[in-house]
């Protein structure tokens, strides 16, 4: 059974789960779609073709589905989407995609969104991804599975963040992050690999070995380009799937240039 506020508004045409809470003031618009066992908790707007997964929970005054932040957006079809079970915090914004990025928004299972965290126009986001306090992602970014972002962090429009890696708090990253990396500073700089995360979340031993080998010989030497080094990591361990996750991310180059290390460690 459903419990909505008499003070809420669900305007026609919105399509509600079951057992679904609907708070106080809160607003969700006509293409609305909410998923079984979800909560509103009160202030929410809800708006736009937006799809919000079952058993997700929004706190009070969070902004989902409005139009993007884009001056080129037009009123063209577009949609969010958010995954199952993610928790979505006090004033956080996530805005639907637009023409020119393929005209969706999507959010995996499990995230959790802190206070006053935004996710731009056209994002893709994978599962089981914390950003924390005040983190800014800007349009057209895709994010891995599994990305911890730290209290008022930063992505810039168009960038790539690789599965497991972690931006430290404050930073500002303007370059492809790689898998199972970590970047600290603004501008962000690689620092070295996410080891804590890969030790928690249970990846064998010998792989995180063969990473640390191939992440030595991507970051550390001097042979070749980057692409160059990457090609020959691949190669060196056919067998070590972190290694191959690592390396397949270099060699398909996006629109940003690959975050590396300080030179000299500055």
């Amino acid at each position: 059974m459903n419990k909505i506020h008499p003070s809420a508004i669900v305007e026609d045409g919105a399509e509600i789960g079951e057992g679904v809470s609907v708070g106080p003031f809160c607003h969700v618009g006509p293409q609305v779609v909410l998923g079984d066992g979800g909560e509103l908790k009160s202030h929410v707007v809800i708006a736009g073709d937006t799809c919000i997964g079952a058993r997700t929970v929004i706190f009070p005054f969070a902004s989902i589905g409005h139009q993007a932040q884009d001056l080129k957006y037009r009123g063209e079809k577009v949609t969010l989407d958010v995954g199952s079970d993610c928790i979505i915090r006090e004033g956080v914004t996530m805005n639907a995609g637009t023409e020119g990025g393929g005209g969706r928004t999507v959010v995996g299972d499990r995230c959790a969104f802190l206070a006053n965290s935004h996710v731009g126009h056209d994002c893709l986001l994978g599962s089981d991804i914390v950003l924390s306090n005040n983190v800014m992602i800007a349009g057209h970014v895709s994010m891995g599975d599994f990305v911890i972002m730290g209290g008022g962090s930063a992505v810039i429009q168009f960038t790539r963040v690789g599965a497991h890696s972690f931006i430290g708090g404050l930073a500002g990253l303007e370059n492809d992050l790689i898998p199972f990396g970590i970047v600290m500073g603004n501008r962000a700089r690689l620092s070295g690999l996410n080891l804590v995360g890969l030790k928690r979340r249970g990846f064998p031993r010998e792989d995180i070995h063969a990473l640390r080998a191939a992440y030595r010989d991507l970051f550390e030497s001097e042979t070749g380009t980057l692409q160059d080094r990457a090609q020959s990591v691949k190669e060196a361990h056919p067998d070590a799937p972190l290694v191959q996750q690592v390396a397949d991310f270099v060699l398909a180059t996006g629109d940003r240039r690959i975050c590396t290390p300080s030179v000299g460690g500055e």
